[in-house]
């Protein structure tokens, strides 16, 4: 059974049925016969077709889409169509600034994995300077520096790791002979690292605010009435 499908515009998951998920093949037909990859009896291979994936979420009722190149020519083709990217949505008392930080990543992290990379770090350090209330050091590495009492040991590792991974993007080698790629799997890797910190710091200290308020609220109602 496949995984549920997560809704990009409103983060709910749904099964995909025949109601809520739908493939249709597309290819061109232009290409000559000899040139296919023959595969089983006569069972050819279309070099550029590809599978348009359709979405459609009961909650929301928008529609999510994506091509994949299943073709030799266009295997390696993966494209969100609607919307363009898959960030998830979040809310409005994260600052805007982290969140299009977060989505410029999500969109090019199979285009430019090395510029989605460079992204995330920046994301990071936003979120550093405004959750932690950082300011006034030098760059992220004194930032980071500055909130290792803060988190634990493996979670600092992995903060320098990130900022080290997106300096590959931002800046050349001494040696400019030398490429170090990232690809988008490990670029992916950043977003998520992202996203766990949005629902770590943000999410998570805005629904622990709210609990405490709530009781705290019921509290002063109940003095009220015995007051009354």
């Amino acid at each position: 059974m496949p995984k549920p499908f997560q809704c990009p515009f409103c983060n709910s998951f749904f099964p995909l049925t025949k109601d809520t998920f739908k493939v249709e093949e597309v290819k061109s037909g232009i290409f000559k016969e000899e040139n296919f990859t023959q595969e089983f009896g006569y069972d050819y291979e279309y070099l550029d077709k590809c599978d348009i994936y359709f979405y459609c979420c009961p909650n929301c009722e928008k529609a999510s889409i994506e091509l994949k190149g299943v073709g030799s020519q266009v295997k390696d083709l993966n494209v969100n169509i609607m919307p363009n990217h898959h960030a998830n949505s979040y809310p409005d008392y994260i600052p805007i600034g982290i969140k299009q930080d977060y989505e410029e990543a999500c969109k090019i992290v199979t285009l430019s994995p090395k510029a989605s990379a460079t992204l995330s770090r920046r994301c990071l350090q936003g979120m550093i300077r405004d959750y932690w209330s950082i300011s006034g050091k030098k760059n992220l590495y004194q930032e980071i520096e500055a909130i290792k009492n803060n988190v634990t040991h493996q979670e600092k590792e992995v903060l320098d790791s990130v900022r080290k991974i997106g300096n590959i993007g931002a800046h050349m080698e001494k040696d400019i002979n030398l490429i170090v790629d990232i690809d988008p799997d490990e670029a992916q890797q950043l977003i998520n690292l992202i996203e766990y910190l949005m629902d770590q710091w943000y999410i998570k200290r805005y629904e622990s605010d709210l609990m405490l308020d709530s009781i705290i609220s019921i509290n002063n109602s109940k003095q009220e009435q015995r007051k009354s």
